[in-house]
């Protein structure tokens, strides 16, 4: 069974930086992909980025591309989401998301496994 636990989220001034992880068990990096997704109260989940393992390639949002970097710890079996030069718009609720069959998308449906979230503020 599949489990990721997101941790990392805070409190930050803008302009800051906060690193979130998701620690993923029962999930096999290799050949797969695990995305960064963000909801705030009341609008719809987003995508932020996605890291497709194989080949370590990455993709963002583009409201995050250049401040928000996503990488991999195979022994760790976790996923980082660094984020720089934080904006007051970038408060939400973070979590990131699995799937064996879909493959690398934007789209939240098609992610089977998610974690709990973990919340980011940043203030002005």
């Amino acid at each position: 069974q599949v489990h990721l636990v997101e941790s990392g989220g805070g409190s930050v001034q803008a302009g800051g930086s906060l690193r979130l992880s998701c620690a993923a068990s029962g999930y096999t990096f290799s050949g797969n992909c695990m995305a960064w997704f963000r909801q705030v109260q009341g609008k719809e989940r987003e995508g932020v980025g996605l890291i497709f393992f194989m080949g370590n390639v990455t993709s963002y949002a583009d409201s995050v591309k250049g401040r928000f970097t996503i990488s991999q710890d195979n022994v760790e079996n976790t996923v980082y989401l660094q984020m720089n030069s934080l904006k007051p718009e970038d408060t939400a609720m973070y979590y990131c998301a699995a799937d064996e069959k879909y493959g690398c998308t934007w789209y939240v449906g098609t992610y089977k496994y998610w974690g709990h979230g973990t919340q980011v503020t940043v203030s002005s």
